[in-house]
């Protein structure tokens, strides 16, 4: 059993892609720009934002946050996003989730300009992932195949079953898996609340992704021998033995599954660290593509 680490893998994108900015500001003297949209206080919204800042500063790019309040109406949110659309300075922006409850979300992401579109939810980004089309992919998914990438882990022919079907990572990652590249080429199975007999079709997975939400829901006799198991979920468990008072965990149940898998991410060090370094990643190629 070989563990991924996330963190070593995006620590080294972050060096390859601090190398690429350092000298795109000596041939332009400029460098990619992430901006944030906050609406609201909420408490992971904040940390996540100020992770984003974080990243930018360490591979040297530029980043700024629009923090507005809880009340912004709906009117005025599509205000922020059309200055930041037109702004030229703006490479990509993402408008943080989840939005006061007042706000449909799905007009504020249709507003976003494609271009600018890094975390890659725009229905045009989407669009172009399912012809097979350069577009942003949305960041766990990108992040998830560049993991497979690194690894060399043959993914072409391999069964996957992703365990999820959301817009944000079960079904986009659904269809990277399944395209004519590399990673891909894969046989993928999408599997949720609804599926029937879920342990028949997870012992098939050569390749198991869990993003179900739900706390080490992948136990040993859902994975057969030699799989590779990727865990999306990371949720706080009450653990009275942890300082803090709970303990992080996935959507698999790592203590149960390790001995069985070929590979296995684990939570946390996994995936979480290659969702924030594809952000990086998408910035970086909006601000080349907006220069040709």
């Amino acid at each position: 059993m070989q563990i991924i680490d996330g963190k070593a893998v995006a620590a080294a994108i972050k060096e390859e892609i601090k190398a690429e900015v350092a000298q795109i500001i000596d041939n332009t003297d400029e460098s990619p720009h992430l901006s944030a949209i906050l609406v609201g206080h909420d408490p992971a919204s904040e940390t996540y934002v100020a992770s984003k800042e974080k990243d930018c500063k360490s591979v040297g790019m530029m980043s700024s946050v629009y923090r507005l309040s809880e009340r912004t109406t709906e009117s005025e949110l599509l205000e922020t996003i059309n200055f930041l659309n037109q702004d030229e300075e703006i490479n990509g922006f993402i408008v943080q989730l989840p939005l006061p409850r007042h706000i449909n979300v799905e007009k504020i992401i249709g507003s976003i300009d494609p271009k600018k579109d890094v975390d890659g939810f725009h229905p045009y980004n989407l669009g172009k992932m399912m012809l097979g089309q350069e577009s942003f992919f949305p960041a766990t998914p990108y992040g998830i195949v560049e993991l497979l990438r690194r690894y060399k882990i043959d993914t072409a022919g391999k069964h996957c079953v992703v365990l999820g079907r959301s817009n944000i990572v079960g079904t986009p990652l659904s269809v990277m898996l399944s395209r004519k590249s590399d990673p891909g080429n894969c046989t993928v199975t999408i599997c949720h609340s609804q599926t029937r007999n879920i342990k028949e079709h997870t012992t098939q997975a050569d390749i198991l992704i869990a993003a179900i939400g739900q706390p080490e829901f992948v136990t040993a006799d859902m994975v057969k021998e030699g799989a590779v198991v990727i865990d999306v979920g990371i949720h706080r468990i009450a653990d009275q033995s942890k300082r803090s008072g709970y303990s992080l965990t996935g959507d698999v149940n790592y203590n149960e599954v390790a001995a069985k898998c070929s590979y296995i991410t684990p939570v946390p060090g996994g995936v979480g660290p290659m969702t924030s370094v594809a952000l990086l990643m998408n910035t970086l190629k909006a601000f080349k593509a907006n220069r040709k």
